[in-house]
């Protein structure tokens, strides 16, 4: 049974942060320590916003009932201020923290404040992309769907809101460049909104401008980089083929040619987003001297490069994919990538921009779950909301636990991308984990909708679509699998 003077002071306590609390006769013993955790969280809380001190917090801990059963020696420390026990590092994040009781605009999804690990700083910059993302693009957002046209009208919208390059120092209007979590749940809120959007806007500033980032040198990064970070221009990225999804980087059959200091390529490119009116496209190709894969910026207009719209799609209707044919095209020495040089650079931008198709993955489950949730509030069958029906909260509950576990997944993985220890098998794992829940959550989301869960008027619909192809790009779910079971057996199950 819980002591009576443990739950007199975690009753206390509660009663005077203003929380609510009802005393059960009989509590077992677990209940108790519920309550100690409570407080303790209030507690540190109220430390972070000076009411009390970590020396007040020593009281409350020295008095528990009993030592942690947890390990009996050596008794737990009394708890202690950042400084004594961190690193620099870890002492400036936590110092940094928005104070959770500050979080009135918190997303319903994020039932573990997350959000709250952001900076004050860093959560104006998303709280305006976010208040953007709602009144400018998501009006546009279904019929755009509907018709499949990316219409101009949203391009330059986007390029006023500078949301672009702010991750790549130097080159966007935040400085320094943002940290890899505000830049993954900047994602994750464009994943929130549309998944089209997210993939249009992913396209030109992560694996186009990324491309160009590491594999140019400093010449090519100030010839191009400018014009993208302000949008006056927009980058894809042409890797895969019509006989080469998965197996692309040892079956590559676009050539490149050296003439002198002209490459001519030859070859093709199917599923290229932004291609049809991109102005800068990064092209893979084979060097047949060599036989290394190397990149190129094809620009606009250039002779031999055709584009033509892929028709007929279900998914991510506004995104303009492509097939591309390369008929002897003529690409400057210049515009040769002179720092991607193997398939190998291919993967380090492939590594980076798959951590980020993953934050978005996490952004479509919130989307999808704000729709559901709010729809089982509204929706009455048998005479009251459907939300109250144990069948829809079970939907809504693993829904809420997938998010929240892909979360948490993703904000270690961006504190690892921030101390330089992020390897293949860590952005592997998190889109094949946080892709496959989300699959999850569509499902369940468009489940509690019923009949009107296929009309593009609930918005829930696109969600569902849109999903399917997060799922397989950017690497398919089986090859995720397959890099990460490398890396934990020592063997390479690859064909």
């Amino acid at each position: 049974m819980a002591g009576e003077r443990t739950t007199e002071q975690a009753v206390g306590f509660c009663t005077a942060v203003g929380r609510p609390c009802r005393r059960t006769p009989g509590n077992p013993g677990f209940v108790g320590n519920r309550l100690q955790n409570a407080l303790s969280r209030q507690a540190i809380h109220l430390v972070q916003q000076g009411v009390v001190t970590p020396e007040d917090l020593d009281t409350v801990v020295t008095h528990s009932p009993k030592p942690a059963t947890a390990s009996n020696p050596p008794p737990c420390p009394p708890w202690k201020t950042p400084a004594a026990t961190s690193t620099p590092r870890r002492t400036e994040m936590t110092a940094t923290t928005t104070p959770l009781a500050k979080l009135d605009d918190q997303l319903t999804a994020d039932f573990y404040l997350y959000e709250a690990l952001l900076s004050d700083e860093e959560r104006k910059i998303l709280l305006k992309a976010r208040t953007f993302l709602h009144d400018e693009i998501k009006p546009l957002v279904n019929d755009s769907w509907g018709k499949g046209e990316l219409p101009k009208e949203m391009i330059d919208r986007f390029r006023g809101s500078g949301l672009a390059a702010l991750a790549y120092e130097g080159y966007g209007e935040h400085l320094p460049a943002i940290s890899h979590l505000l830049d993954g749940m900047l994602a994750a809120e464009l994943g929130r909104v549309d998944a089209s959007c997210a993939t249009f806007f992913g396209v030109h500033n992560g694996l186009g401008f990324y491309s160009i980032y590491y594999g140019g040198d400093q010449e090519q990064r100030d010839r191009w980089l400018p014009a993208m970070a302000s949008m006056e221009k927009i980058g894809a990225f042409a890797l895969t083929e019509p006989l080469g999804g998965s197996d692309v980087s040892g079956g590559m059959r676009t050539t490149a040619r050296r003439e002198g200091d002209t490459w001519v390529l030859n070859g093709a490119k199917k599923w290229i987003g932004n291609a049809t009116f991109a102005d800068y496209v990064v092209v893979f190709a084979r060097d047949a001297d060599d036989n290394q894969v190397k990149g190129f910026v094809v620009e606009k207009g250039a002779p031999g490069f055709e584009p033509v719209k892929i028709e007929g799609k279900i998914a991510l209707r506004i995104v303009q994919n492509a097939e591309i044919t390369l008929t002897d095209v003529r690409v400057p020495e210049a515009n040769r990538l002179q720092n991607m040089n193997g398939f190998r650079d291919v993967a380090e931008v492939l590594r980076q921009t798959r951590s980020g198709v993953a934050w978005q993955a996490l952004g479509v489950m919130i989307g999808a779950y704000e729709l559901a949730l709010d729809y089982a509030k509204e929706r009455r069958q048998f005479g009251r909301p459907i939300a109250g029906f144990q069948m829809v909260q079970d939907l809504l509950v693993k829904s809420l636990g997938n998010i929240t576990a892909s979360w948490g997944m993703l904000v270690q993985l961006a504190r690892l991308q921030d101390q330089g220890i992020f390897r293949d098998e860590h952005s592997a794992l998190a889109k094949e984990y946080v892709a496959a829940r989300m699959r999850e959550v569509v499902a369940f989301s468009r489940e509690i909708f019923g009949g009107n869960g296929i009309l593009l008027d609930y918005d829930i619909a696109r969600f569902f679509a849109d999903a399917e192809a997060l799922y397989s790009y950017e690497g398919t779910h089986q090859m995720q699998t397959l890099i990460v079971g490398k890396s934990i057996t020592g063997h390479s199950a690859f064909v």
